[in-house]
């Protein structure tokens, strides 16, 4: 009870992040789902993590509907038809989106929006066209208050992807986040230096490497959250995350790391995976009574588990007995190397075990590199980023992200602070976008040093919103907490910037 006093006397919460937070409050008092004595201790420990899924597994932690086939039935629990235009279309969609769960309560996949709207923005008239978007941007922003809250575009040129692009300049909102599926075959490159101009401004729409991301799900995947990679009509059942570093703490050296330590580690988030996807589909009512699995917006095939790590860099440092950061991963070659055989380790043991319903990805999980979260600190780097205040040139950085970005098919990315000359010349960056993802880079992000919207680790904040944080105010955006915790612990918007002089194309 004193837990529940402390979140609805907290002044910086609004009711709905009260409301939000009692009800997980609620739902840790649950010990449905039992796990073995060695992963409560390695929990406890720190080496393992839930990610704040909470312990009732009621409904897979991330759902990404089929937004088409609502354009082209409509959907009978909600009594709702078919849209004839885009006013009914945006309708549709804002209606259908309050009641699409997930881990945070809102959706974290809004569907690709250009693809959706186009066949309707096109038979309207472009400022009424624009009117219409704005208002919908609009309500997103202020009704799903939560920047997991994802929308794709592209690959291809439209009238809706540059609309919705003047109007995230124009708009300057942190919700919705928002991806770019490049492909350079299929993307103009005016499209993408339109895209790159907003990303300057907005810190998006991010870069997704269309052709990986096709070749490992096929031509049906959405990005998601952050920047998860997942099918349309599925989703990710559940995300923990190893903490590299923490787990690496109980090793006597690299081998006994490699052999016994990592292994174990591995095998207890499996155990937890498990359990936790056989509750949700055998006991929860989710995928036995959902509308959105009766009307197939959704379909149990198309779920797969994101097997999360975090900290490589700290992980890899320490077994070196590297105490300088900006000597250790990332920054020399034996560090590096021991990060990839880490990984190897990782994907091979995880590829080795059966997960149940997994039927999409062969009864396999996937890897994913999680951005972090704002408890963290220093320990801890997203994923597998060389650590801040250690990071060598944008380049440098990005040969090192081409090697480990293959290994995660549900997602990871790395950021980048782009001093404000680059605003002026976003054609610069295009080349060192289009030279990676060539060479192997899952996903590129970016923003402007001076930008008010800029992004953490995955998500996107507002400065001016954590500084009403900062003040004992309220802030709409759910996350805006989270961006505060990881600026104040772990500095994750003082990063590097790009000084221009500094790059050349690859």
């Amino acid at each position: 009870m004193s837990e529940a006093l402390n979140i609805v006397k907290d002044p910086t919460l609004t009711y709905n992040q009260e409301l939000i937070a009692l009800a997980h409050l609620g739902e840790n008092l649950d010990d449905s789902i039992r796990f073995s004595d060695a992963y409560y201790e390695a929990k406890k420990a720190g080496a393992l993590c839930d990610l704040n899924e909470g312990k009732m597994s009621y409904r897979p932690r991330y759902i990404c509907p089929d937004y088409e086939l609502l354009f082209k039935k409509g959907c009978k629990f909600l009594e709702l038809e078919p849209p004839t235009d885009l006013l009914e279309a945006i309708n549709v969609l804002e209606i259908f989106y309050r009641h699409v769960p997930s881990v945070t309560t809102y959706p974290v996949y809004l569907g690709d929006l250009d693809k959706l709207l186009e066949p309707f923005v096109i038979k309207e008239d472009r400022a009424y066209a624009k009117k219409l978007l704005k208002l919908f941007l609009l309500q997103i922003d202020k009704v799903l208050t939560d920047s997991f809250v994802h929308a794709d575009i592209g690959p291809e040129d439209s009238l809706t992807a540059r609309l919705l692009l003047e109007l995230t300049e124009e708009m300057q909102l942190a919700i919705p986040n928002l991806t770019l599926k490049y492909d350079p075959e299929l993307t103009s490159d005016d499209f993408a230096l339109a895209c790159i101009r907003c990303m300057l401004k907005t810190a998006k729409p991010s870069f997704a490497n269309h052709r990986m991301f096709v070749k490992e799900w096929g031509e049906n995947y959405a990005i998601a959250s952050c920047y998860n990679g997942l099918l349309k009509a599925g989703g990710g059942f559940t995300l923990p995350r190893m903490r590299l570093y923490e787990c690496s703490l109980t090793a006597k050296d690299v081998n006994d790391f490699l052999q016994n330590e990592l292994p174990r580690y591995i095998d207890l988030q499996l155990e937890y995976m498990d359990k936790k996807v056989r509750f949700c589909v055998e006991e929860s009512s989710f995928f036995k009574a959902n509308f959105l699995v009766q009307e197939d917006f959704v379909k149990l095939e198309n779920f797969t588990g994101m097997f999360g790590v975090v900290g490589l860099a700290e992980c890899v440092n320490h077994l070196l007995g590297i105490e300088d950061k900006k000597k250790g991963f990332g920054m020399n070659e034996e560090a590096t190397d021991l990060g990839l055989r880490i990984m190897d380790v990782i994907r091979d043991r995880v590829a080795a075990h059966e997960a149940p319903y997994c039927e999409a990805t062969g009864h396999r999980y996937r890897l994913h590199a999680q951005v972090g979260i704002d408890t963290d600190g220093m320990d801890d780097s997203p994923g597998t980023r060389i650590p801040i205040f250690a990071e060598p040139t944008m380049l440098e950085q990005l040969q090192v992200n081409e090697k480990f970005h293959p290994y995660f098919p549900t997602g990871t990315g790395d950021i980048f602070k782009f001093e404000e000359t680059y605003e002026k010349t976003p054609e610069a960056i295009l080349p060192i976008i289009k030279g990676s993802l060539a060479r192997g880079l899952r996903y590129f992000s970016g923003y402007l040093e001076n930008s008010d919207v800029v992004r953490v680790t995955g998500y996107l904040v507002k400065k001016s919103e954590i500084e009403k944080l900062n003040q004992k105010k309220q802030s709409l955006n759910n996350v805006t907490v989270f961006g505060k915790g990881a600026q104040d612990g772990a500095h994750a918007l003082d990063r590097r910037i790009v000084r221009q002089n500094e790059n050349s194309t690859r």
